[in-house]
């Protein structure tokens, strides 16, 4: 794959271009703030950009801003964010940069994990290619979080444990194989369990809408 890597960190930034390079990608630029992520992804239109949360000059949110900015200059851009700390408003803001698919600027993968996820090598790369794929990947720590957020008016009150714990594996980015796969049931019982999901969360069929970024948003939010 083509990268770009933004990040001001120049000890990690360097290490995750020499961990690329030697698995058989290009990092096409490396740079150190929002800005120059912007320009690059313009100029390159990579499989993939690896943007740190937290960039120059107030060290906040400047990376996530470059990241939804260049998104909305190459729409489709695939954007995996890397964050210190669990901050699920950073990951809420990313997911409403996924349009549906067909839509004007559809398509696009986009991942938020947190920094120590680069350590598992193969989990880290595994997310990248997801990502590149088209998928959407967060961190199991930032669905994890969400647990604490829940409020008494919780829209996700009406499903059970089950359908619960297949939308928590829907916001890791998983697919319906994949939960199956987790979860020991078979493909069918998942879909089913989908299919609920998406009528007690009142996400009918939609071409203008996509159901499964719109039922992790709201699970982000419950």
């Amino acid at each position: 794959m083509r990268l770009v890597i933004a990040d001001d960190a120049v000890l990690l930034r360097e290490g995750l271009v020499r961990l690329l390079t030697e698995h058989g990608h290009q990092v096409v630029a490396a740079v150190g703030d929002g800005d120059a992520l912007v320009e690059a992804v313009v100029e390159h239109q990579p499989d993939v950009s690896i943007v740190d949360v937290r960039m120059p000059p107030t060290h906040t949110d400047e990376g996530l801003r470059a990241a939804v900015e260049a998104r909305r200059r190459v729409p489709r851009t695939p954007i995996l964010v890397l964050s210190q700390y669990v901050e699920v408003s950073y990951a809420d803001d990313l997911l409403a940069t996924v349009k549906p698919v067909g839509g004007v600027g559809s398509g696009g993968g986009i991942g938020y994990l947190l920094k120590d996820r680069v350590a598992a090598i193969d989990e880290f790369l595994d997310a990248l290619n997801r990502v590149a794929a088209g998928g959407t990947v967060l961190d199991p720590e930032v669905v994890g979080q969400l647990l604490v957020r829940r409020r008494r008016d919780d829209p996700l009150r009406e499903l059970t444990p089950r359908e619960r714990e297949v939308l928590g594996l829907m916001a890791e980015g998983r697919s319906n194989t994949a939960i199956a796969r987790a979860m020991v049931v078979s493909d069918g019982a998942v879909e089913k369990h989908v299919r609920n999901i998406f009528t007690k969360l009142q996400l009918p069929p939609d071409e203008e809408q996509h159901r499964r970024v719109l039922a992790v948003l709201t699970y982000l939010r419950g």
